[in-house]
């Protein structure tokens, strides 16, 4: 695999976001699908009971983010074969990232999965990339207090049981009372479900909500850097 870095507009740059994707910001040798160091030339295998779940990943990274005063919004893994590991953060007070907090976290999860490597504990099966960015004005809403702090916003919302036969709901967010996600939908007007009822959910791109989110820096948000081919 290539290891050449290219740049990239940012689609993330939109509240000032960044994102990191390989790269020389994901230290892991594991990452790059390059066999780690004292192997003598033998293919590594990797261990089959490894750390598949993202909750359980997410626990991993949790404290790393926190130590470096991030919160953790969402960790997402997906690609199959060609796999990415998503990982994204905030800071509390400006619900973004520069392009320096997210090289320290990308370090900072790069230098945790090596030594667990090392150890023969690898946390993700097989080589794959890592994405650490902010998560954009149209945010994923991952978290019960995400619906409480964006209420008044419109969002699509998807829920694992339908209500009413669909699953697919786009509205405003109205309230969250005892872990109960209430949104005034478009074709269906109120609707609430408990949240472990939502699939996905994320804020619809509005004029509202890009006024409201305005006043964030825009500064150091203009390029990826991407593992590129040779």
């Amino acid at each position: 695999m290539g290891s050449a870095l290219g740049q990239l507009p940012n689609p993330l740059a939109r509240n000032g976001g960044c994102a990191y994707i390989g790269g020389e910001f994901s230290t892991s040798l594991k990452m790059l699908g390059l066999k780690p160091p004292g192997f003598g030339g033998k293919p590594h295998v990797y261990r089959t009971d490894v750390m598949a779940n993202e909750a359980d990943i997410a626990k991993l990274i949790e404290p790393d983010a926190n130590a470096l005063g991030f919160e953790l919004v969402r960790v997402k893994l997906f690609g199959g074969d060609d796999q990415t590991l998503q990982v994204m953060a905030e800071r509390p007070d400006t619900r973004q990232l520069n392009v320096d907090d997210c090289a320290a976290l990308s370090r900072a999860i790069s230098e945790r999965f090596d030594a667990m490597e090392i150890e023969g504990n690898d946390p993700v099966e097989g080589a794959y990339r890592l994405e650490v960015s902010s998560p954009g004005i149209d945010r994923p809403l991952t978290r019960v207090q995400d619906f409480a702090d964006w209420a008044g916003h419109e969002a699509k919302v998807t829920v694992s049981e339908p209500i009413e036969g669909r699953k697919t709901f786009t509205g405003v967010l109205e309230s969250v009372g005892d872990g109960t996600i209430a949104l005034t939908d478009r074709k269906s007007g109120r609707i609430e479900t408990p949240f472990d009822n939502i699939a996905s959910a994320k804020l619809v791109l509005t004029d509202r909500l890009i006024a409201q989110t305005a006043p964030l820096s825009q500064a150091g948000a203009e390029f990826i850097e991407e593992e590129g081919q040779d």
